[in-house]
Parts: C-alpha cells; sequence; structure tokens
C-alpha cells in the first residue's frame, strides 16, 4: 500500500518538476544565445547581490506558507480522527438505550458513516454542496431519534445525558472537518508565490557564466526545488482533494467497529443457547 502510495505520489510530483526545469533551461539557452557573456559579466556582483536579497525574502514566504498548510493539513486529520471517536463513543452508548431505540439509533450512525466514506469525501474535494445538505439532514434525523427516547431507569438517564454530550461534541468536529476542507490559501498570496518563483528563476539567468552545463545545472535545480515545494504547497492546500490527502483511515474503522459490534444485550439474552 505504502509502495503504490510513493509510485502514485511520484507519478504526480514528476510532470510539474520536469516542465518547470524544461521551460527554466529553455529560458536560459534563450538568455544565452540573445545576450552575450560579456555584456552581463560587469553586473556579476549587482546582480548576485540583488538575486541574494530577493532569495531571503522569497525562502521567508515560501517556509511560511508551507509552515500554514502543513498545520491546516494536520488540523483537517485531528477533526477527522476526533469525529470518529465521537461516532465510535456515541454508537456504544447506544447498546445502554431500549432495544428500539439503540437500533435506530445505531442504524442512523451506520448509514452516516458509510455517507460520509462512499459520497461526503468526494464531495468535500469538489464542494459538492448538495451531498453535504444531504449528510447533515441524516445528522439531524439521529438527533430526533435521540430526542425522542425516553430513558426510564438511572442507567439509561446517565448514559442519555452521555449520548446528548457526544452528539454535541459529534457535531463540533464535523462542522470543523467540513470547514478546513474549504480553506484555501488566497489568490493574491498563490499569485506572489508563483511570480517570485519565475523571478528567481530568471534572475539566475542574468549572470556570466563561462560554461553552459555549470549554468544549466544550476538554474535547472533552483527551478526543480521551487516547483517541488510549490507542488507540495498546492497539493496540502487541498487536504481531502490532494494526492497526499487526508486519509480515511478513521471513518474505516468505525466502520469496521460497527460491522463487528455485539447485538444489543436484549436481543443477546434472547438468543437461543448455543447446541
Amino acid at each position: 500500500m505504502n509502495q503504490r502510495k510513493a509510485l502514485h505520489t511520484l507519478g504526480a510530483l514528476l510532470p510539474p518538476v520536469l516542465i518547470s526545469v524544461a521551460l527554466a533551461e529553455a529560458g536560459l539557452a534563450a538568455t544565452r544565445a540573445l545576450v552575450s557573456r560579456e555584456v552581463l559579466e560587469p553586473s556579476n556582483g549587482p546582480v548576485g547581490d540583488y538575486l541574494q536579497t530577493l532569495g531571503t525574502v522569497y525562502a521567508v514566504l515560501l517556509a511560511f506558507v508551507v509552515f500554514v498548510v502543513w498545520s491546516q493539513f494536520n488540523d483537517a486529520r485531528t477533526y477527522v480522527e476526533r469525529e470518529a471517536n465521537e461516532l465510535v463513543d456515541l454508537f456504544r452508548c447506544a447498546r445502554g438505550l431500549p432495544a428500539t431505540a439503540c437500533a435506530r439509533v445505531q442504524k442512523r450512525l451506520s448509514a452516516y458513516v458509510k455517507g460520509v466514506l462512499e459520497r461526503e469525501w468526494d464531495a468535500m474535494a469538489c464542494g459538492d454542496m448538495r451531498v453535504l445538505v444531504q449528510l447533515s439532514e441524516l445528522l439531524d434525523g439521529l438527533w430526533d431519534d435521540m430526542h425522542a427516547v425516553g430513558p426510564d431507569t438511572e442507567g439509561e438517564k446517565t448514559i442519555y445525558a452521555e449520548m446528548l454530550a457526544r452528539f454535541n461534541d459529534l457535531s463540533d468536529a464535523r462542522t470543523n472537518r467540513l470547514t478546513s476542507a474549504q480553506l484555501r490559501i488566497p489568490l493574491a498570496m498563490k499569485f506572489l508565490l508563483y511570480t517570485g518563483a519565475v523571478v528567481m528563476v530568471g534572475s539566475l539567468w542574468l549572470f556570466a557564466i563561462d560554461r553552459f552545463w555549470v549554468h544549466a545545472v544550476l538554474t535547472g535545480a533552483l527551478a526543480g526545488a521551487l516547483s517541488h515545494v510549490l507542488y507540495l504547497v498546492h497539493d496540502l492546500d487541498d487536504c481531502f482533494g490532494g494526492d497526499w490527502q487526508v486519509p480515511r483511515a478513521a471513518f474505516l474503522r468505525v466502520q469496521h467497529y460497527i460491522e463487528t459490534c455485539p447485538p444489543h444485550p436484549a436481543h443477546r439474552s434472547s438468543a437461543p443457547p448455543a447446541a
């Protein structure tokens, strides 16, 4: 699984990196063909100082953006784990209710988990609000089922109060997950990042270096490194639709727990004894 994921990531990363390197080398070849080394050589000192200053400013900006998108990605993963934990707790608590109420609540929770895995995950990536609204209505139906429960014993009342608290936490975690799916870097910031990368690579063309292959290696290395980082920023910015997206493992664990959870005690006690 990890090997397939690595190959998939490599296949998605290579095209933008190779294209950026090819464009950088083509620009370098055109610059050296149009402008002689004798014209550029006297400006090596000022160009070097300029590129050092520009590189420092751009590196700080790039590091800040990478930190922001990585933090947002980790936050989204935390929200998914928290929501999955609340679902398991709520499903388990429902076993303390009367058998009929337990069956309604657990059936609604099972449908919700299946809907998130099969429909909502892809809907978050493309912003399909219709699916998101449908799952919200399903969660509202779960609230109605819980609200209709009439606990009788003190134990059922305690469990019912705990379920209400878990439902509120579940609703908050879902809201946080959906909000994190919509967070994006501002368009002006993206424009600054990509423009800065082009200016950085283009500035390297203004150096007068004797051997073309040395100049080409420096240019290609800079273009490849910048395109790699920009691809990382672009991918992490879409935490539920990118190549390295937030995994569904937490919800898959919930689904497995639901499928293998023991039956309600009332059903289990009424089952015929094993021969």
